[in-house]
């Protein structure tokens, strides 16, 4: 009777680099009898016990050329069958497979036996009744041939050690060596929110004006069997991003350890980042290197050696943070308001074992996706006579930012301070792509017929709800506020529409307080005229919906 031989290059691919040259063949019969136990040991310094979980039980002979023959394949036990299956099954095999044949062969095909998948089988095995073997760093044991899953014990990894994903190791023949491979490292990109002066997952902006984004790569550490280590950011604007200034801005900073956060350089509350690295930081700018893809859409910023970079292999073992900053303005083509955004996405590719080639992009895998987004708003003045509300054509008007800059009629901003603009026939003026905080309106030249107010009132544009960890758990909150006889009127969060009247009485008329908002309407005008004066010379706000911004995860 013909024995099923099963062939693992998935699970070689995995180990290869870190086992040696093994490997498993189809040959046509196995070269050497069976024994019952093979021996294993696991080296390096990612932990200093392990719990291992066998999956299989197989017969191990080894082959031509360090390869090892598998026959017989069974499950090591219905615990494992019990704990395995249902993970397998969730990830993509057919319900029908349930053998350890075919078990094996689903996951020796297409590299089915990713590291996410191996940390679900390492969860599903540690729940369940499954039996496990301890296993010490450096020590060999001896194990039932087969298939066995190494995981390290979080309860064993000290100071200057690292996790490791699961290992898949075919134990029997000759003796097996594992090396495991240390914690993969992360990314995170945050974008500069002028307001506060800080780094976020969100910010709000004006269009065309400065925005910078940050990108941060953590290098866990442990990493003691490179002999160099190189990373590249991989991102991925959106349509509403301009990536002209992206190359020309790049600046990219390396520190040791792990620890400390990511602020190599200052933030202002100017909107922009400063150049100079913090103390502990080291611009590395010089060894890098920016390409923008022809149709703007995605960079990559590749960083030289960081080993090199901190001083040698010492300073690496205790892990990295690389950070790179950039300026990345809104453009015309951005979204306004809370309903899509403007996202931002990253995500790192960073070498898949000491033994890769780094030159090319063969031997990099990647991290998740992280992302931040930037939103703006619009905002619409319009000009409104106190009898009858209706709009005025012919106001002059003075329209500053909280930097001085004024609006002109072709929407842009005068850094000069000396831009006006004349309301039209509908008697709006449109403030389009505007960052929230205050604006300064002065009335340099009434309808006719009517009188200008004196002196300078402001309309108060408020963002809150952008200060969150992750961007997809935004519910962002915009709101308006306005000085008499300005009026707040509404505020749309998804769209980011803003309304505001300006109310000028005619010619001749005494003053009088103009109120607007949240006034009831309940036909008592005796409550009526109690809350008009309890809200008079007051700022009158309007409160958009709570809008959470739509979208999903990013996968490359």
């Amino acid at each position: 009777m013909n024995k099923k031989v099963c062939s693992f290059p998935i699970l070689f691919a995995l180990l290869a680099l870190l086992i040696g040259t093994c490997a498993v063949v189809f040959p046509a019969s196995a070269q050497a009898a069976p024994t019952s136990t093979g021996s294993i040991t696991v080296s390096g310094t990612v932990a200093s016990s392990y719990d291992a979980y066998q999956i299989f039980s197989a017969n191990v002979v080894d082959g031509d050329s360090d390869a090892k023959i598998a026959t017989d394949l069974a499950w090591a036990s219905d615990a494992a069958r019990d704990a395995v299956l249902p993970v397998l099954h969730s990830a993509g095999m057919p319900n029908s497979q349930t053998t350890a044949q075919e078990a094996a062969e689903w996951l020796n095909t297409d590299s089915h036996l990713t590291s996410a998948l191996s940390a679900q089988l390492a969860r599903s095995l540690q729940s369940s009744g499954a039996v496990s073997v301890p296993l010490n760093a450096g020590t060999a044991a001896d194990l039932p041939c087969g298939y066995w899953l190494i995981v390290a014990k979080d309860d064993a990894i000290s100071q200057n050690e690292a996790g490791t994903a699961p290992i898949m190791a075919l134990v029997g023949g000759s003796a097996v060596t594992v090396k495991p491979k240390a914690a993969t490292p992360k990314v995170a990109k945050h974008v500069l929110e002028d307001s506060a002066a800080a780094w976020g997952k969100a910010a709000d902006a004006t269009v065309a004006d400065d925005l910078y984004w940050r990108l941060s790569a953590t290098v866990p550490a442990g990493l003691t069997a490179y002999d160099t280590y190189t990373v590249r950011f991989v991102d991925t604007m959106s349509a509403g991003l301009e990536p002209s200034k992206v190359a020309a801005s790049m600046r990219v900073y390396v520190a040791a350890g792990t620890d400390g956060g990511f602020d190599a350089v200052s933030a202002g509350k100017d909107g922009r980042a400063g150049t100079e690295s913090a103390k502990g930081w080291t611009d590395i700018t010089a060894q890098c290197a920016t390409k923008v893809a022809t149709d703007g859409k995605t960079f990559t910023v590749r960083t030289g050696d960081l080993i090199a970079a901190l001083g040698g292999a010492d300073a690496f073992t205790a892990g990295a943070r690389v950070v790179a900053v950039y300026n990345a303005p809104l453009n015309s083509a951005c979204n306004h308001g809370i309903a899509k955004g403007n996202p931002n996405e990253v995500y790192l590719r960073y070498p898949r074992s000491p033994f890769a080639d780094q030159s090319g992009d063969a031997g990099f895998t990647r991290t998740p996706s992280d992302d931040a987004c930037a939103y703006t708003w619009d905002l619409a003045l319009t000009k409104r006579g106190s009898d009858g509300d209706k709009p005025l054509a012919g106001a002059v008007l003075s329209i500053a930012d909280d930097r001085g800059r004024t609006l002109s009629a072709d929407g842009t901003w005068d850094a000069e301070g000396k831009a006006t603009v004349t309301t039209g026939e509908d008697g709006r003026v449109t403030v389009s792509g505007v960052d929230s905080g205050k604006l300064e309106v002065r009335e340099l030249k009434a309808p006719k017929g009517y009188t200008a107010f004196e002196g300078t009132r402001s309309v108060t544009v408020k963002a809150e709800g952008l200060d969150v960890d992750q961007v997809a758990a935004a519910k962002p909150k915009l709101t308006i506020t306005a000085e008499s006889p300005l009026r707040a009127d509404s505020a749309d969060g998804s769209t980011g529409s803003l309304e505001a009247s300006l109310i000028n009485t005619p010619t001749g008329t005494p003053p009088s307080i103009t109120t607007g908002g949240f006034m009831p309407s309940t036909g008592d005008m005796a409550m009526y005229a109690a809350a008009a004066a309890a809200v008079a010379g007051a700022a009158l706000i309007v409160v958009a919906l709570l809008v959470k911004r739509g979208g999903g995860s990013h996968k490359e």
